[in-house]
């Protein structure tokens, strides 16, 4: 018997190394963002940074361990066969809700989910044992640890508010201080400032984190042990730490030309890395060092599995310094070579960034309501503050030197705003660390990233409404969040309580299914990332524009051509399968081209400034495939919701005359694919006889049908469908002939602009 619980200890750390993996490519982003989003620095160097912040905060870890052990549940109201299945159900469904978060590169709270995973396990367990004892529900009381599951509940949900309100506020009088153009007022307040925020950080993560370390109880010289020190001459480690780092920046403003705001920058990252560890290190390993402290005890005591009570584990325990830095190493090793890591830093940059563009998420009727309700106030607002004091805060908030900094680095915010993100984001977290309340990570720096985006006026009226739905989104995932990790966790343990040894492999089986199948979705995806991505730098030469518009075209036209044979085989067939594929394909060419559009203005930023013709025929190639992609659409959902509803299928004289159709404008497509390939624009004259073939065609049988239903009794609605095709392909031969004419256009405007087809 006990072989087996060996076999489940050695399982938990197995899958702790796992959790570690997948957690920080979750929680990444939390202290890369910033640093990334400004270019503080070379990427190599943040990560540096980051990496020595890992390692030291996680020796700050272990007082955060008692969270896994007794934070959630009683340990001495479970028997060690128990609190063993509990362990593990909470493992095995943390590496796969995360994992999958991660793949879809969706931020998440690895805290939110090991609280909930928790809760959901035990309150399983607690359910097995009332029911086995014949006991009553009204029991379950006393197994969970309500009070405190609630206090880190409620800890999770304040620090939601508190950090975005507490971002947006500092942001706000930051940017009031310096601008955006802060070159100037840096030199005089910049080293106060950095001074001020540099001693903040060193406060609350030195001396308030010090309370979990392990090291915080050695004796010194003087007979005080580290921590007793910290506490009796704090004031003076405050008033030095100001003094000495004010000083410092000081001289290291006036003597070099260092920037210290990069400086600040990467001592934020350095801490909220460390604050990570700190805080988080729990949510990987507290479960798996629980497990092994419990059977430790099961070994010691000699009882039989089903005969022990965990009361061991209701005491403190302090964590060995050895097992929080092989955790620590493996964070870091991670945080170096996961590609997951970096793809869930979009969704923040995105939404905090300080220009507008192509957004992620689309409007939200809650998110209209909420703009309009800012608007309002922000007109009443105006109308009682004074003009003068309304123009001053104005030039505070002018981004002409930004805007040029922006477009030749191509960062997404400046460095006045990832120093207050990271100070304000390290300082809250280790805040909750040393109260031992598991703060989310990445709740309080994604709301802190919004309230600066929102205080440094990054949501404009061009996208502040994209912008709040997509903190909608976000935070509503995060209440999804806990609602799955405790329903996944409630499921798995009672699985595993009922199914042994042979569930407990068999779910370790499908989670590495899981792991394998979400690390070939990711690579896929990142592969077509990189195939998709254009953007540069900087102004970009025409001839490289024209050259991937061709091919965005060719490629777009080729896939339209087979959506729409699809959509008409689907039809015919009454293929389900066949038309929800061919959707699919449709929807991924309406998303290119909406892409296309809303990044329209950044390329044709790019284009030198006397290519304005060309530019004026880009945006006519951009609005064709847009215009092709919706009656693609127009044609392919309601033969969706034909079949969906197994409505009657077309006459066989519908169907021939409309693969008829379907023949002669493929033709079409492939003729003008191939033309726009090779440059070929001396044959429009074929495209045009095609084009009027086709129109032909599809008038014929459009008549044919009102010619029929005149004598004929068909059935009404394949009958409309069939005329709503034939007009939507109508409408698809006119704006794809429109599209060869303006990537013609485009294409010979280039060739004046810049006479790169002579090369």
């Amino acid at each position: 018997m006990g072989n087996l619980y060996l076999f489940f200890v050695v399982v938990l750390f197995l899958l702790a190394i796992s959790d570690l993996v997948v957690g920080v490519s979750n929680d990444a982003v939390n202290f890369l963002n910033s640093a990334i989003g400004s270019k503080a620095a070379p990427f190599k160097v943040i990560m540096i940074v980051a990496a020595l912040g890992i390692l030291i905060g996680a020796t700050f870890s272990s007082g955060m361990m008692e969270i896994a052990r007794k934070g959630i549940f009683h340990p001495d109201m479970f028997l060690f066969s128990e609190i063993m299945v509990l362990f593990l159900a909470v493992m095995i469904t943390d590496i796969i809700l995360l994992d999958v978060f991660n793949t879809y590169g969706l931020p998440t709270s690895t805290t939110v989910s090991i609280v909930f995973e928790l809760l959901g396990a035990a309150v399983a367990v607690s359910l097995i044992k009332i029911s086995h004892a014949n006991g009553d529900v009204g029991s379950l009381s006393s197994y969970i640890n309500s009070s405190k599951a609630l206090a880190i509940i409620f800890g999770i949900l304040i620090s939601i508010i508190v950090a975005f309100s507490v971002g947006a506020l500092i942001q706000y009088l930051t940017r009031l201080l310096f601008s955006f153009n802060y070159n100037n007022s840096f030199k005089y307040f910049g080293s106060l400032w950095g001074g001020l925020a540099i001693t903040a950080i060193v406060y609350f993560i030195l001396i308030k984190g010090l309370k979990g370390s392990t090291f915080a109880s050695y004796e010194l010289s003087s007979g005080l042990t580290i921590l007793e020190w910290v506490k009796v001459y704090s004031f003076k480690v405050i008033a030095f730490s100001f003094i000495g780092w004010t000083v410092i920046l000081q001289l290291v403003t006036w003597l070099t030309k260092i920037n210290i705001l990069k400086f600040i920058v990467l001592v934020g990252t350095f801490a909220l890395a460390m604050a990570f560890a700190g805080n988080d290190l729990v949510n990987f390993i507290g479960v798996p060092l629980a497990g092994f402290e419990s059977y430790k005890a099961f070994i010691a005591s000699g009882q039989e599995p089903g005969e022990l009570l965990m009361s061991s584990l209701a005491g403190p325990v302090k964590t060995p310094t050895n097992f929080l830095l092989i955790a620590g190493l493996i964070m870091v090793i991670t945080l170096w070579l996961s590609k997951k890591a970096r793809s869930v830093t979009a969704t923040t940059l995105d939404l905090s960034r300080q220009d507008e563009g192509s957004e992620r998420f689309e409007s939200s009727a809650v998110a209209q309501m909420v703009v309009r309700q800012f608007i309002g106030i922000g007109k009443g607002i105006q109308f009682v503050v004074p003009g003068s004091m309304k123009n001053w805060v104005n030039q505070r908030f002018e981004r002409v030197d930004y805007d040029q900094m922006k477009q030749d680095k191509g960062v997404s915010f400046d460095l006045i705003r990832a120093a207050v993100n990271l100070s304000v984001a390290s300082i809250l977290i280790a805040m909750g660390t040393s109260l031992k309340l598991p703060l989310s990570t990445t709740y309080v720096t994604f709301m802190v990233a919004m309230g600066t985006s929102l205080a440094d006026r990054a949501w404009g009226r061009e996208s502040a409404v994209y912008r709040i739905s997509g903190v909608i989104t976000v935070i509503t995932g995060w209440f999804f969040t806990a609602l799955i990790a405790f329903t996944a966790a409630f499921v798995i343990a009672f699985i595993i309580t009922y199914g042994g040894i042979i569930a407990v492999i068999g779910l370790v089986i499908l989670a590495a299914i899981f792991l394998f199948r979400s690390h070939r979705i990711h690579k896929k995806r990142e592969e077509e990332n990189n195939k998709k991505a254009k953007e540069e730098t900087g102004p970009m030469n025409l001839e490289k524009i024209v050259v991937s518009c061709k091919k965005t075209t060719t490629e777009i036209i080729s896939g339209a051509s087979k959506s729409y044979n699809k959509s008409i085989e689907a039809l015919i067939e009454e293929n389900r399968k066949k038309i929800k594929k061919a959707r699919k394909n449709i929807d991924e060419i309406n998303k290119e081209t909406k892409a296309l559009k809303d990044s329209l203005h950044i390329t044709i930023r790019r284009m030198q400034e006397d290519s304005i013709e060309s530019g004026h025929f880009y945006v006519q190639v951009l609005d064709y495939l847009r215009e092709t992609a919706h009656c693609l659409n127009f044609i392919s959902i309601p033969i969706f919701n034909h079949i969906e509803n197994n409505h009657s299928p077309l006459a066989p004289e519908q169907a021939e005359d409309l693969l008829i159709v379907k023949e002669e404008l493929t033709r079409l497509f492939h003729t003008i694919e191939r033309i726009i390939l090779t440059d070929s624009y001396n044959e429009m004259e074929v495209v045009l006889e095609m084009q009027s073939q086709v129109i032909e065609l599809i008038n014929k049988s459009i008549k044919s049908l009102i010619k029929t239903l005149k004598k004929e009794s068909l059935s009404t609605k394949s009958s409309l469908l069939f005329m709503e095709i034939l007009n939507e392909s109508k409408s698809l031969v006119l704006h794809l002939i429109n599209l060869i004419k303006a990537q013609r256009d485009f294409v010979q405007s280039g060739l004046k602009d810049e006479p790169f087809g002579h090369k």
